[in-house]
């Protein structure tokens, strides 16, 4: 009985000591950069109200063909109504105004002629008296009084030149703010009925009827129909490699067991400073055949691949880049390119060696 449980245990010390083996591998190594994020329908947008009230009216339903400028949510909107009829009334007062300055324009149009023509006259008998003078030919107390009433004739006609002007500009201001005003007012109350911006596919409706709504609130997610992109996320530190165009190799919790080809088209030039990651967008070249909005993917940015390499696994890696060849013999190497299985071993080791796995 001894004897048999010493041979087991001797097994067992013997199993326990026995490492793991391998021989590198030549074949293909990528070296990719990891990222993550969602699925996201082309021109995906999230629907908010501009203005604050009661969500009086839904008129649309998740899963709904949207088209553009279609109403989609209606709010209560009494007061922007009353508002928007003070305005109209106090634009149609000032029409009212408006022709009675128009009157006195024509009256002011008249003023100026009159002036105009008076000012020609004293101008011509000034002229007249003015020659006369030379020869001593009028007194000089007449002389001033025709000198004076040319003076007067300037003036009347600047003054009433400019009474004119001020009346066109208070007749045009006057139309410009009550007009702004009744556009204001139309314009609010529009806000109150909230549109679609584009034509797609309605995903999800947010809010009941009933509620409060403030421009804080997200209302409807409202994208384009059977056209999905990829918005993943990549680190700071592997952003610099990053590149438009590079391959993607994308994986999706609704497709176990499934990889898809995706390309880079779009690298949005700032960082998210809480994440520390940037924002990326990329097309499937291979897409499932149905995806759906918010989905989450995994994805390895390809940086390059190289042909006929000696690779062997990550985890027969030592830390310093060395591995082990014997039981206690270690060795230095110069490694290459990785992925996140297997690490390429540029100089230190042999196609035809043995390597251990540490324990």
């Amino acid at each position: 009985m001894q004897k048999i449980i010493f041979i087991v245990l001797l097994l067992l010390v013997s199993c326990k000591d026995k490492l793991e083996q391998t021989k590198p591998t030549i074949g293909d190594v990528t070296e990719s950069v990891y990222a993550s994020g969602i699925i996201k329908s082309q021109n995906q947008y999230t629907v908010f109200s501009t203005v604050s009230g009661i969500l009086k009216k839904i008129n649309v339903v998740a899963g709904q063909t949207i088209a553009k400028d279609q109403l989609l949510f209606e709010l209560e909107n009494d007061k922007a109504q009353l508002n928007t009829e003070n305005a109209r009334l106090t634009y149609q007062l000032s029409q009212n105004n408006n022709r009675y300055i128009q009157d006195k324009i024509v009256e002011m149009e008249i003023k100026v002629q009159m002036s105009r023509d008076k000012l020609v006259v004293d101008k011509s008998l000034f002229d007249r008296n003015n020659r006369i003078k030379q020869y001593n030919g009028i007194s000089e107390v007449d002389f001033e009084k025709v000198e004076l009433a040319y003076k007067s004739s300037q003036l009347n006609l600047k003054t009433s030149q400019k009474q004119l002007s001020q009346l066109i500009a208070q007749l045009k201001f006057d139309q410009n703010k009550n007009n702004i005003l009744l556009q204001i007012g139309q314009k609010t109350q529009n806000d109150f009925q909230i549109k679609s911006a584009f034509s797609g596919e309605l995903f999800d409706v947010l809010v009941k009827e009933g509620t409060l709504i403030t421009p804080q609130i997200q209302l409807a997610i409202i994208g384009q129909k059977n056209a999905f992109l990829l918005e993943l996320e990549v680190d700071e530190n592997d952003m610099a490699r990053v590149k438009l165009n590079q391959s993607v190799v994308i994986t999706l919790d609704s497709y176990k067991n499934q990889v898809f080809d995706a390309k880079i088209d779009k690298i949005y030039p700032i960082m998210n400073e809480q994440s520390r990651t940037f924002k990326i967008e990329a097309h499937f070249v291979n897409p499932p055949k149905k995806l759906y909005p918010n989905l989450s993917a995994e994805a390895n940015i390809v940086i390059q691949t190289k042909k006929n390499a000696i690779t062997i696994p990550k985890v027969y890696l030592l830390k310093g880049d060395s591995i082990q060849i014997g039981k206690k013999e270690k060795r230095k190497v110069k490694i290459g390119m990785s992925d996140y299985q297997k690490v390429e071993i540029l100089q230190g080791l042999k196609a035809d060696e043995i390597i251990y796995k540490p324990k």
